[in-house]
């Protein structure tokens, strides 16, 4: 369970390289980086966009694929090639005019500890790099890119009471 009061929720962002996907990537013949998904994951952001929480991707990657495959779960905010994660975060949370404690990040690796040093709720998947963990007020029992996204999705919200609440939760 998160150690977290989860109703605070508002948005939660995810990393994607070693969170949303898992950490080893395939190269394309041309050397394009492939990435995978998780169904289980797909079917947790799109019923949390649903459900009226903000779900947001910050990265570093810069494959377009990828914001395709988000967008088609209803997710608007994808911010790709994010070079600083913190600046990127901050303007998400103004534009939604969010505090730092109505956040849940999601993220794996170095790059990503800036961020979930502000936010309310830091999470990880359960590979995480030891630093990682060790900030996060939670380590799934899930790795990156095997469920670690609908895991800490279903928890907040299950916490929210808008877990298969409705006939919204049976579809895509």
């Amino acid at each position: 369970m998160i150690n977290y009061d989860l109703q605070k929720i508002r948005a939660i962002v995810f990393d994607l390289d070693g969170v949303l996907s898992a950490e080893t990537i395939t190269l394309a013949t041309d050397g394009t980086p492939l990435r995978t998904v998780n169904i289980k994951d797909g079917y947790a952001i799109q019923l949390a966009v649903r459900m009226g929480l903000q779900i947001a991707i910050i990265s570093g990657c810069k494959i377009e694929a990828v914001r395709h495959r988000y967008e088609g779960l209803g997710m608007q905010e994808i911010y790709l090639g994010a070079a600083v994660k913190v600046k990127v975060y901050e303007e998400f949370k103004q534009k939604y005019g969010l505090s730092d404690d109505e956040v849940m990040f999601m993220g794996d690796d170095i790059p990503d500890l800036e961020v979930m040093r502000l936010v309310g709720c830091p999470v990880c998947p359960s590979d995480a790099c030891p630093e990682v963990r060790e900030l996060s007020c939670y380590v799934s029992q899930h790795r990156g890119g095997y469920g670690c996204g609908r895991d800490v999705i279903e928890q907040t919200l299950r916490a929210q009471g808008k877990w298969l609440k409705d006939e919204r939760a049976f579809g895509w």
